[in-house]
């Protein structure tokens, strides 16, 4: 499939002092997508230009093969917008609310209630559907936004920090909805300053920092230098030096363990020979995991964001 977001040397500058974004070259493929960042990053701005409501000062954007810039109402037609902020009329049920936006995408009315019907059900409003927004807690305030953003079918839907303002078991339960939207064939972008939320939910990540675009693609840590332990039945100072001799750091851990930094795939045939030819025997080697966060951190430190 064709990605769902492509931009190239993308620039917004509100002035001579703030650049919101800089140069961004990307392309984003279907499914669910995390837009990572610190607050102030640009995340925001970049959501907005994907929907056509700012413009950038350089550079091109297409959003399911639309230009954002010169066709917005095309991609609005096409994606569903969750925004951060308290938008909700306090004066309407969320039945009304949610149905009113789906007439405003093009329902007939009547399938427009009987949409947002279902819509409140999948995002576990059902039994409250018919209370005024006023009186929701910010966890179901966020659902009815997640309920508009959806309820007309989009191709998309971007969110802007869908899990902001809710509790530990409230997070848990809209990033369960986010995963399920996924499964339905809904691409999903959506924009948190939490890594572990986008770790647990996301097929692939956008990492912005101070406006710079430092990574995009799977969700993985295969940016990173991977460090493998290795437990052996020998010396593993003797091990470590043969390894360091052929090119491959090792740092000694205990008298029978050592660890390796995996920079290509080879060096694991390397730690085999080395072994081998030594005599020692190898009884385990595992890798040390890192999380989305620590590689955010080391690469925006290399890139000396």
């Amino acid at each position: 499939m064709a990605p769902i977001v492509i931009t190239e040397s993308l620039t917004h500058a509100y002035n001579s002092e703030v650049v919101a974004l800089r140069d961004f070259n990307l392309a984003i493929e279907a499914g669910v997508t995390g837009l990572v960042g610190a607050n102030g990053a640009g995340k925001t701005t970049f959501l907005r230009i994907l929907l056509g409501l700012v413009h950038p000062t350089g550079g091109r954007v297409t959003v399911l093969g639309d230009d954002a810039i010169a066709d917005p109402l095309a991609v609005r037609a096409r994606v569903g917008y969750m925004p951060e902020n308290n938008c909700l009329p306090k004066d309407q049920t969320a039945a009304d609310f949610v149905a009113y936006t789906a007439e405003m995408a093009g329902l007939p009315t009547a399938d427009a209630r009987r949409r947002a019907s279902e819509t409140l059900f999948l995002v576990g409003l059902e039994e409250e559907r018919f209370r005024f927004l006023g009186d929701f807690s910010t966890g179901m305030a966020q659902r009815v936004k997640l309920a508009q953003a959806i309820v007309h079918g989009p191709e998309l839907v971007l969110l802007d920090e869908p899990a902001s303002g809710l509790d530990p078991a409230g997070r848990e339960q809209m990033l369960e909805i986010i995963r399920r939207l996924g499964s339905f064939g809904i691409n999903v972008i959506f924009s948190s300053h939490l890594l572990g939320d986008i770790e647990q939910t996301c097929d692939s990540v956008v990492m912005i920092d101070g406006g710079h675009l430092i990574r995009s693609g799977p969700v993985s840590n295969a940016a990173l230098t991977s460090v493998v332990v290795v437990d052996v039945l020998g010396d593993a100072a003797a091990l470590a030096n043969s390894l360091t001799a052929a090119g491959v750091e090792a740092d000694v851990l205990t008298e029978h363990r050592l660890s390796f930094n995996v920079a290509a795939d080879e060096d694991y045939d390397r730690v085999r020979d080395a072994a081998t030819e030594l005599g020692i025997g190898i009884f385990r080697m595992a890798p040390i995991s890192h999380t989305l966060e620590d590689e955010f951190l080391v690469i925006a430190r290399k890139g000396d964001l």
